[in-house]
């Protein structure tokens, strides 16, 4: 992978620094820093451009979704991943609502840390694996309150292919289990992922956890989900 410049925004600047000596030998490169969205914004306004932001939410409170989606708007190309220490539903619905690419807890060991952020610059969305049961369960929007379900004219079918996605199963999985064939499987999933406005399978299945459509989680939430 080729060099990739990352913006880290975080109010501990030891953790900075840390960070910028772990990823010393690898593709991320840390060329600028800020101690917090505001700061990070200034930064953004003044003509930075990196290909990937890194960064901590504090407070959670509107101020600081505010200056995230300023930060999106000012950066629209630029890979967006929160590295926090706590699951927070306020600060993770913020961080959904602003397009993060990532939301990864900063206890990751240096390997699964580079092999999320390769991810996410390959275009995947990656969460931890028990975000998944998080967002099932408490549904949480910005206002705390449980997300409305968008189906977009789903079938039935195709809702339990959602679920099955958000198992990690196979398309031989999905048939087995739905009692039909893998190509049946196939043409279901072509029409889900156009209904959706998704691309492959890791987006459908963050689309499921967003929209409300769950199921039971017996393995990986998603592909791409960390």
């Amino acid at each position: 992978m080729q060099r990739i410049e990352a913006f880290l925004i975080d109010s501990n600047k030891l953790f900075r620094e840390g960070l910028k000596r772990l990823l010393d030998d690898s593709p991320f490169q840390i060329v600028a820093e800020a101690g917090n969205l505001r700061e990070g914004v200034a930064i953004a306004e003044s003509g930075l451009k990196p290909q990937l932001v890194l960064m901590d939410l504090v407070s959670g409170g509107d101020d600081e979704a505010e200056a995230m989606r300023r930060l999106r708007a000012l950066l629209p190309d630029t890979r967006m991943v929160v590295l926090t220490t706590d699951l927070c539903t306020r600060r993770l619905a913020n961080a959904l609502e602003a397009g993060a690419d990532g939301y990864l807890m900063k206890d990751l060991s240096a390997d699964a840390l580079a092999q999320s952020l390769r991810l996410v610059m390959m275009g995947e969305k990656v969460f931890p694996t028990h975000l998944a049961a998080l967002l099932i369960s408490g549904r949480v929007n910005g206002n705390g309150l449980e997300m409305p379900i968008s189906r977009k004219g789903l079938s039935q079918r195709e809702v339990q292919i959602l679920r099955c996605l958000l198992n990690g199963d196979s398309n031989k999985m999905i048939a087995n289990h739905l009692n039909i064939t893998e190509a049946t499987v196939k043409v279901h999933l072509k029409s889900l992922l156009r209904k959706i406005n998704a691309s492959n399978r890791t987006q459908a299945a963050i689309w499921a956890l967003n929209n409300g459509i769950g199921g039971e989680l017996t393995g990986t939430a998603a592909a791409s989900i960390a």
